[in-house]
């Protein structure tokens, strides 16, 4: 007897062998994207995930993750976002490596251009998630990677024994600065005001750490760079009118991010900041497309929250996908 395949085949193959519409297709393959690939595909819907750099986002630049229950050492975030993807392609979830660049909703189906061609989708995900927030500086442009960088974790060790900053007061900042501390000579946490926002378990750690050194209400006014390169950086004591130098090698910034939405200009509504403005479940007003993650308006951008969008995303989109005539599902 022939064994049977319980894997369903991807809505890559199928697209690729022909098939005219996806079911599903989910802009994005971060944690929210991914979950919603997961659980797409195992309602047995035809879904594919598009990508335009690599899956997992912000988590996959992440070095531990340890507020994702399930973990209690902790979760190194890249293998978590491995993880995630290798588990929706199982249950036959498609993945294609390219850039949406625009949406046409306003046909059914829905068309999808990507850098390379279009797609014809009967329900749409958007889970295209945020990106660092940039100071705004001259020469900021220039020197990103040349000691100017927006990722602890990707960066820190090209600054092993070497003096270093960190601008923000967040969860992020005071992470990516506990992180250096332990490759970096020294660490400068340049705040803008007077108390961080990070959580109490953060602050606790820092404290306990000699060579981070905390500026309280200073900002970063201008970045001085030698041979093409970061050499240090003038920041301002606000409170004090101060101006002062420092002679550092790499500064990370961590302030912030701002949502991956340029592509949706025109097609669904946003914020003032450009986040998908949806309701508790993350349908926007147009039926059919939906948003999950950091990409929409929330209070809480977590990994979390988003594999929690993910699902209900997916789940409504299952049940829309059933109020459509059958010759009008994929």
């Amino acid at each position: 007897m022939e064994e049977q395949n319980l894997i369903p085949e991807s809505a890559a193959a199928k697209t690729a062998a022909g098939a005219d519409t996806l079911g599903v297709a989910i802009i994005g393959a971060g944690p929210a994207g991914m979950t919603a690939a997961l659980y797409a595909a195992r309602a047995g819907l035809d879904a594919v995930m598009f990508e335009r750099i690599a899956p997992g986002g912000q988590l996959a630049q992440t070095e531990m993750v340890e507020n994702y229950p399930g973990f209690p050492e902790g979760v190194n975030g890249f293998e978590l976002a491995f993880a995630m993807k290798q588990q929706a392609e199982t249950f036959g979830a498609g993945y294609i490596g390219e850039e949406v660049v625009g949406l046409d909703l306003s046909k059914n189906p829905k068309v999808i251009t990507t850098a390379f061609g279009s797609y014809d989708a009967n329900a749409i995900i958007i889970a295209t998630g945020a990106r660092a927030r940039k100071l705004g500086l001259p020469l900021e442009e220039e020197l990103q990677g040349k000691g100017v960088s927006y990722c602890a974790t990707c960066d820190g060790n090209f600054f092993k024994d070497k003096v270093v900053a960190v601008v923000g007061g967040g969860n992020t900042a005071v992470a990516d600065a506990i992180y250096l501390s332990r490759i970096c000579k020294k660490v400068y946490l340049i705040h803008r005001r007077d108390t961080l926002r990070a959580t109490a378990i953060y602050n606790d750690r820092l404290a306990e750490l000699p060579n981070v050194d905390i500026l309280w209400s200073t900002e970063v006014r201008q970045l001085i760079a030698e041979d093409g390169k970061l050499a240090g950086i003038r920041v301002e004591r606000t409170k004090e009118h101060e101006m002062i130098s420092l002679p550092v090698s790499g500064l990370f910034v961590a302030v912030g991010n701002e949502p991956n939405t340029e592509f949706l200009q025109g097609s669904v509504a946003l914020d003032g900041s450009g986040y998908v403005q949806t309701d508790e479940f993350g349908k926007t007003t147009i039926a059919g497309v939906y948003a999950a993650g950091d990409v929409r308006i929330k209070s809480l951008r977590q990994v979390a929250t988003a594999i929690g969008d993910g699902a209900v995303v997916a789940e409504d989109a299952a049940e829309y996908l059933a109020t459509l005539p059958l010759d009008g599902i994929s």
